[in-house]
């Protein structure tokens, strides 16, 4: 009996699809200016992932400290690849990367009980490492990537030599990591400005 309360008190209510409404669109706002901004320089393309960590990390830290059950972050997740998706901004490459992170970072959440402040801090990292999957094809197809992306147009043909320069291993490596880092860095300061917040909902 006591099993099944606990199961049924883990079931997302109309209260919690309401808040996670309300924090996705936070979410995809913030994302989706950071993904227009990227358009401005490649740097900014490379460093996107981890420039969305930073700045999304209080609607997704207070996301999880209201609604602390299984399935917030895959409804987040999966709201989200579907509004880009469905505009064309990503690609297959990007829903792999996006798909698995919002998986790892549910079963992050699940490992530490849903009120942990550094589960659900992990969880953000992996959850902002998926959106590496934009600029991961630069290293996984390089030249074919433009031919196949933007055939025919001049823009991109200019500037390759620069994004191939910039395709390096040591550069992948901080694509990847700034996220992490700054994901950090963005749950951080989520608790910093809302530290009553959170000690209310028990997070520890």
């Amino acid at each position: 009996m006591a099993k099944a309360q606990a199961g049924a008190g883990r079931k997302l209510k109309g209260k919690d699809l309401i808040t996670i409404g309300i924090f996705t669109a936070i979410y995809f706002v913030i994302n989706f200016t950071f993904m227009l901004m990227s358009g401005l320089h490649p740097i900014l393309w490379v460093l996107m992932p981890g420039l969305i960590a930073l700045f999304t990390g209080v609607p997704y830290m207070i996301l999880t400290a209201k609604v602390q059950k299984p399935g917030a972050v895959l409804i987040l997740g999966l709201i989200t690849a579907l509004i880009y998706y469905v505009t064309g901004m990503f690609t297959a490459v990007t829903l792999v990367t996006f798909a698995s992170a919002c998986v790892l970072a549910e079963v992050v959440r699940l490992v530490t009980g849903y009120q942990s402040f550094a589960g659900d801090t992990v969880s953000f990292a992996v959850f902002s490492v998926g959106m590496i999957g934009s600029p991961l094809p630069i290293w996984l197809f390089k030249q074919s990537f433009f031919t196949q992306r933007y055939p025919g147009r001049a823009c991109p043909k200019a500037i390759f030599p620069f994004l191939s320069g910039l395709a390096t291993q040591g550069m992948l490596a901080v694509m990847v990591l700034a996220p992490v880092v700054l994901g950090g860095v963005g749950a951080l300061i989520a608790k910093a400005l809302f530290r009553k917040h959170f000690g209310k909902a028990g997070i520890v």
